[in-house]
């Protein structure tokens, strides 16, 4: 008790215990009685002391075997100044009218709360009062100091970024003796994934003399050296050489020339994934008993460390009779078909997982593809005899489960119909494995969700046999804005294109679904316009229905298009030739080109262009046979090409002609992702026919055979007349463990052939080389891309006309893709390629092994606002016209190289 002050202290940081314990001393008799009379001296004082106390009415507090109870009359709170009083009381659980022992564990527990919280560096809960029964208390704290400012020392700026949000140390906040420490651990365990072992970190607090109660926090960090292997030791290896280790310990690498592209620094946290990760590739060649016997790191010098291993390889097993329990669903023989295992094959641990569990075609996925979600497959080893291991695959199937209930999260884009329409599964149905990855394909095709992000919550209820399923999506933007501007001959050339594929025609009429134009159907709406003035201008607007009924994936698509290009006067003509020689000859390049430039525009002669007009009607259809990846596509098409005085499309200049052909096109894709695709494949074979008009007129016009020359070319080609086969194919193989690093292999052939040679096609012709857009893209040829080549190089010359036009090319291409972002906002990846085509003119000419090869590198980056851009630079090693093409860079709008 203390009666020298006006209060008394309850419970003061921790309770203690008030037991007397005598000293046993061996001391003289007068000593004794001398302290004894001391003793008697004190306590006289103490109780003189006790009854001036009482005379003003100052609580006195019993410390004994029986404490009295008292009724809290009042609860105040001190010294936090931070903190509102009613939050502080309530968080003590102590509340006015509840009747406590004093002292007693009631207030011992509520100093152990605020002890607990750890922002406090004192507390105390002190009687002001005590009367009638009542007793007043006050909750006297000690606020622990706040945060005003933090400094980082010995870590870069970078470091300090990825630190700060991690070690919790605010401005503001306060700050503890955990915090501190967790805030070293956290700084030593980041550092020593960096390679940095030996790393010393202090976290020091400074009163902060311009604000009371705040402090300065200063961590300082010292690095020392990274720490990085010198060498890794093994011992015990036979059946692995010490590449194959290395390959095997992924994070832990030596300084050895094969690893120059690995990391070199020793984590010890990827040290010992890495051992088990050895221990793993033994099991993988039938080395179920290796263990590592013993293993160290020792220091090489100040900055390295040396790895020693010693590993007990075990014998070599074998599987010997494998046999199955518990199936009724298949067959035993069928079984061991799928699991692939056989008498004889070494032992593979990982492998024999792979196909009971984790393989596309495993034996649980056949249980699961039927329903059976709850099975369960365990591989026992009953017996091992010298080197030779019998399994039984015991197998519980359980029942089939039934979908319950399918839900869609993360939907705010499209109306809930359009998602569950593409969805695989339906309540009511079994079950599948498969029905859910098609229906994840499904929803990434979409385009309306982030492929990277959707997942399904698969939430199995075994007592009543049934699922949940849950498709967790995040939305992304899809529309589509294209704005570009080129400088060339012509002038400034601008585009401008519109795509919303979320449109819904449907809404038309109801203005609260617009955002721009109504929203929410799926369907696809894209306008377009291309112009430099006067001499180009282009305009095409498209809408496709990919559920036409919203009860079958049977498509609707539909375009229109207009474009006009004119031609530049005779005397202009003449003279740009006469311009470029001087500017060659006497000016320097381009010192006056922005003044011709102008003069092409001021030159345009209305009287010579080309104008197309056209249409088209399309309807696709899914099919279920051979499988339901394939679909067909038919489409009707109508061109009118309007010429005069054109000179750019032989044997063509003056008339009207037209185009009317039906487009066929067989197609199958099962790819993943349509932006970063990292497996399947797609393969289509289309024909764009016409009818034979030469046959069906007698081969004759107005009188004229097709074989009289002196027939007029508007005659000749009114109605165009060929068919036009093409093959594509694209197949996507990951080559890493993490799919990420992908193949891409592609196949391209495309033949225009004819009725009659004498009235073969001057449109749908090939123009190949480059980068496959033209400055003035015509209806009337197809612009193949070819890298590594300017534009059209590769387009061979036609006997009759001497102007280039293709009528069959091939080109073949592979791409080593590697992505760097797959962000909603941004998909962007890298990619280095080989290619190699040709064009021909006709097919006698066709070559197979005469291909023009090319290589090189390049990027993709897809925007959701903007779609898929690139740039690309090939080197093209075969002349062409006798001279190497070299190196070429190639820009990437939207197109496929």
């Amino acid at each position: 008790m203390n009666f020298n002050n006006e209060t008394v202290v309850l419970v003061n940081n921790s309770t203690k215990s008030s037991t007397l314990d005598t000293p046993k001393y061996i001391m003289h008799y007068k000593t004794f009685l001398s302290f004894t009379l001391l003793i008697i001296l004190s306590q006289l004082l103490v109780a003189q002391t006790a009854s001036v106390k009482d005379s003003t009415n100052l609580p006195v507090i019993e410390y004994g075997n029986s404490t009295p109870k008292y009724e809290i009359a009042g609860i105040t709170v001190s010294g936090a100044g931070n903190y509102e009083d009613f939050v502080l009381i309530g968080f003590s659980g102590l509340t006015v009218g509840d009747v406590v022992n004093v002292p007693g564990d009631a207030i011992t527990n509520a100093v152990k709360r605020f002890w607990k919280q750890g922002l406090f560096s004192d507390v105390k809960i002190i009687a002001t009062k005590i009367k009638d029964g009542k007793v007043w208390l006050n909750i006297a704290l000690k606020e622990r100091p706040r945060v005003s400012e933090v400094n980082y020392n010995g870590l870069k700026k970078s470091e300090i970024e990825d630190l700060e949000v991690k070690i919790g140390i605010v401005k503001g906040n306060q700050i503890t003796p955990n915090i501190s420490d967790r805030a070293k651990k956290i700084i030593d365990k980041y550092l020593e994934e960096k390679g940095f072992l030996n790393v010393q970190v202090n976290v020091y607090q400074r009163n902060d003399p311009k604000k009371a109660g705040y402090v300065i926090v200063d961590i300082n960090v010292d690095k020392k050296l990274k720490t990085k292997i010198h060498q890794l030791i093994y011992t015990g290896n036979s059946a692995l050489t010490h590449n194959q280790i290395n390959r095997a310990m992924k994070k832990t690498n030596d300084n050895n020339w094969r690893n120059f592209f690995r990391t070199k620094k020793f984590v010890r946290e990827e040290y010992e994934k890495d051992k088990i990760a050895l221990i793993d590739k033994y099991n993988e060649i039938g080395y179920r008993d290796a263990y590592i016997a013993a293993d160290s790191v020792v220091p090489f010098d100040n900055k390295t460390v040396n790895v020693y291993l010693t590993v007990n390889e075990g014998k070599k097993y074998y599987y010997r009779n494998i046999k199955w329990m518990g199936n009724t669903i298949y067959p035993y023989d069928y079984l061991n078909a799928v699991l692939g295992v056989k008498k004889g094959d070494v032992y593979n641990h990982k492998n024999l997982m792979a196909r009971l569990q984790s393989d596309d075609d495993a034996v649980s996925k056949l249980y699961q593809n039927r329903g059976y979600l709850f099975f369960n497959v365990d591989p026992v080893e009953v017996q091992v005899t010298n080197d030779s291991i019998d399994f039984e695959m015991r197998i519980y199937e359980g029942k089939p489960a039934t979908i319950n209930e399918i839900g869609i999260k993360g939907n705010s884009r499209v109306y809930e119909h359009v998602v569950r329409r593409e969805l695989r599964t339906k309540p009511g149905q079994l079950y599948s494995q498969e029905d859910i990855m098609r229906s994840l394909r499904e929803l990434a095709q979409m385009g309306h969700f982030d492929p990277e992000k959707i997942k399904p919550d698969i939430l199995p209820d075994p007592e009543n046999g049934t699922v949940d399923i849950n498709y967790e999506l995040e939305t992304k933007g899809s529309d589509q804005v294209e704005f570009s501007a080129g400088w060339g001959s012509t002038g400034v050339v601008g585009s401008i294109g519109l795509k919303f594929s979320n449109f819904a025609i449907q809404n038309l009429f109801r203005p609260n679904t617009y955002r721009i134009v109504p929203q929410g159907e799926g369907q696809t709406l894209t306008i377009n316009g291309k112009t430099n003035g006067q001499s180009y201008s282009q305009v095409s607007l498209s809408f496709l229905e990919p559920w036409l009924g919203g009860k079958r994936p049977n498509s609707l698509s539909s375009s229109i298009y207009y474009s006009t290009q004119s031609d530049v006067s005779s005397r202009y003509a003449s003279n740009y030739s006469n311009y470029i020689n001087s500017m060659a000859g006497n000016y320097g390049y381009g010192s006056n080109s922005s003044s011709y430039s102008s003069l092409y525009q001021s030159e345009i002669d209305p009287n010579k262009y080309m104008r197309t007009i056209g249409a088209s009607l399309g309807y696709g259809k899914r099919l279920n046979w051979p499988d339901d990846y394939f679909t067909f596509y038919g489409e009707l098409s109508y061109q009118l090409f309007m010429l005069s005085d054109w000179l750019y499309l032989p044997p063509l200049t003056d008339g009207h002609y037209n185009n009317f052909s039906v487009n066929l096109t067989l197609s199958r894709s099962s790819i993943d992702n349509p932006i970063y695709t990292r497996s399947g494949s797609a393969f289509s074979l289309g024909l764009k026919i016409t009818p034979p008009y030469s046959s069906l007129n007698g081969g004759k016009v107005n009188g004229k055979s097709y074989s009289d020359e002196t027939m007029p070319n508007s005659d000749r080609y009114r109605w165009i007349e060929y068919h036009k086969w093409t093959f594509n194919g694209k197949t996507f193989t990951p080559l890493s463990s993490d799919n990420k690093l992908v193949l891409m292999s592609r196949a391209i052939f495309s033949y225009l052939g004819d009725y009659n040679k004498n009235a073969r096609s001057p449109f749908e012709t090939f123009y190949m080389g480059g980068d496959g857009m033209a400055n003035n893209t015509s209806y009337g040829t197809d612009y193949v891309a070819m890298r590594g080549y300017t534009s059209g190089a590769l387009t061979p010359t036609d006997p009759k006309t001497l102007s280039p036009v293709g009528y069959l090319y091939d080109k073949f291409t592979m791409e080593l893709r590697y992505p760097l972002s797959l962000e909603q906002s941004a998909t962007i990846y890298a990619l280095t390629f080989v290619e190699a085509g040709n064009c021909f003119n006709k097919i006698q000419n066709y070559n197979p092994f005469d291909l023009k090869r090319t290589a090189g590198v390049g990027v993709r980056i897809f925007l959701p606002m903007f779609g898929m851009m690139g740039i690309d630079w090939g080197y093209g090693f075969d002349k062409i016209n006798g001279t190497v093409s070299g190196g070429q860079f190639h820009f990437v709008l939207g197109q496929e190289l």
